[in-house]
């Protein structure tokens, strides 16, 4: 960083990444190659979370998964299954991270954003607690409607109202298809995250996540019902786009299990002085923090080209809190 590191904006910080934060190449103009295949290789090629989410969902349908001859009727017995696995999912991704990060703290401070632990009371918190309140909202409702919106896809599928692509009919379209879904979550999120921070949606709903100034693994999926609901609302394209139950699988549990780890408080998991593995993101810890930037991720640039990026330098502060003045003056 060329930045003066006791600035007032850096020193809000305990960790901040290499600045100013860069959108992915792939809507660069013109064109950056090197950057592109260096980006694409980092997350599919490498211990990145689309190529680890992609295996755990391969090995979900192969051995967790209800076929499709049985889902064509609903049947408690079918949808349980899903449920517990769904459950046990993130308990056990939130769960392991909140105790190596923020329980036990086996990497200490190294990469740790926010310099102030998570608040472990407090009256706006459910119970009364930041981790209880998390918990609750993450496996009551943020289970649920994880797992009624994989129960909807899988009974269309079986019943042929939502079109199925099998790996016989297209190997290329299959492998393109998981390659497109981030980017496509990543333009649903933006959307719906900015209708979230319109003021009569957020009083209702979204401000039950921003209870969350400093985040947790709990916290990333740790949501109103209303949010729940518009958050998984993304896999209904596959009601036009055939796909397979693997995309299916992989769609949701890139919906949820990267909203614990997004929501780390870490950059990374360090193992033998390196990141090993990316985990959270400065671009929406800073969201966290102040509200009104950031709105979507780093996959489609929503955000800098509607003027609402902070890039993570001083200058991108001093930018970001102009424009919350002239929002707070309309």
């Amino acid at each position: 960083m060329s930045e003066n590191p006791q600035s007032g904006f850096a020193r809000q910080w305990h960790y901040r990444p290499d600045v100013p934060i860069q959108t992915s190449p792939l809507f660069s103009w013109p064109p950056e190659p090197k950057r592109l295949a260096r980006w694409i290789g980092d997350r599919w090629f490498a211990l990145g979370e689309n190529a680890v989410l992609v295996i755990l969902a391969t090995l979900c349908w192969m051995f967790l998964q209800p076929s499709l001859e049985d889902t064509k009727s609903f049947a408690v017995g079918w949808i349980a299954t899903m449920y517990a696995r769904n459950f046990i999912l993130i308990a056990v991704i939130a769960g392991g991270l909140h105790w190596y990060f923020h329980s036990e703290k086996k990497q200490g401070e190294t990469l740790k954003f926010d310099p102030r632990e998570t608040q472990a009371t407090g009256r706006v918190f459910t119970f009364g607690s930041q981790l209880r309140d998390n918990m609750f909202w993450t496996l009551g409702s943020g289970v649920f409607f994880w797992t009624t919106f994989e129960v909807l896809m899988f009974w269309a599928m079986a019943n042929g109202y939502a079109p199925v692509l099998l790996w016989s009919d297209n190997p290329v379209w299959f492998v393109l298809l998981l390659l497109l879904t981030p980017i496509w979550i990543s333009f649903h999120f933006y959307w719906i995250h900015r209708w979230l921070h319109w003021p009569p949606l957020y009083r209702i709903a979204h401000a039950l996540h921003h209870r969350n100034t400093n985040v947790g693994p709990w916290s990333g999926l740790s949501m109103h019902p209303i949010e729940h609901l518009m958050f998984f609302s993304s896999v209904l394209i596959h009601w036009v786009v055939a796909a397979h139950p693997i995309h299916i699988l992989f769609h949701m549990q890139h919906q949820a299990l990267t909203a614990a780890t997004s929501h780390t408080g870490f950059e990374g998991l360090v193992v033998r002085d390196k990141n090993r593995l990316a985990l959270g993101t400065f671009h929406h810890q800073m969201h966290h923090r102040y509200f009104e930037c950031n709105y979507g991720n780093l996959e489609v640039p929503w955000d800098k080209w509607f003027g609402s990026f902070h890039d993570g330098t001083e200058a991108g502060h001093r930018k970001m809190t102009e424009r919350r003045k002239r929002l707070s003056q309309k």
